[in-house]
């Protein structure tokens, strides 16, 4: 019997790095269609800044870094830099499409505490 041939990423792969859900897998791949570029993934970072000190960025990003952590959701890329990996290990990034919310949210089970606001965590 015969396997499939894995081949190895040169990217690093954490085994707790975040988790993107379907449906946010369907709405990045739909924004990256928009831009009409397929070299694009999603970038998650975290930064210093907000209202509880650090702040929460996603972006389009055709870069690679060193160190850099890439996990493929149904063809999406996510990157996330070494130094935010710590951050956001365990992190869910969902997308809500309703009447009383709509983007992306991130559920983190790293964050202590949240501003009101939602935009940043400690």
């Amino acid at each position: 019997m015969t396997t499939p041939a894995q081949t190895e990423s040169t990217e690093a792969q954490a085994p707790t790095s975040v988790v993107l859900t379907d449906v946010a897998a369907q709405k990045v791949k739909a924004l990256i269609e928009q831009e009409g570029r397929d070299d694009l993934r999603l970038r998650v970072a975290v930064q210093p800044g907000g209202c509880s000190g650090l702040r929460y960025q996603l972006f389009f990003d055709e870069r690679s870094l060193d160190g850099d952590v890439v996990t493929d959701f149904g063809g999406v890329g996510v990157v996330v830099d070494r130094m935010s990996a710590p951050y956001l290990s365990g992190a869910t990034i969902d997308f809500a499409d309703r009447i009383d919310a709509q983007g992306f949210t991130i559920d983190n089970p790293n964050a202590g505490n949240s501003c009101a606001c939602g935009d940043s965590f400690n």
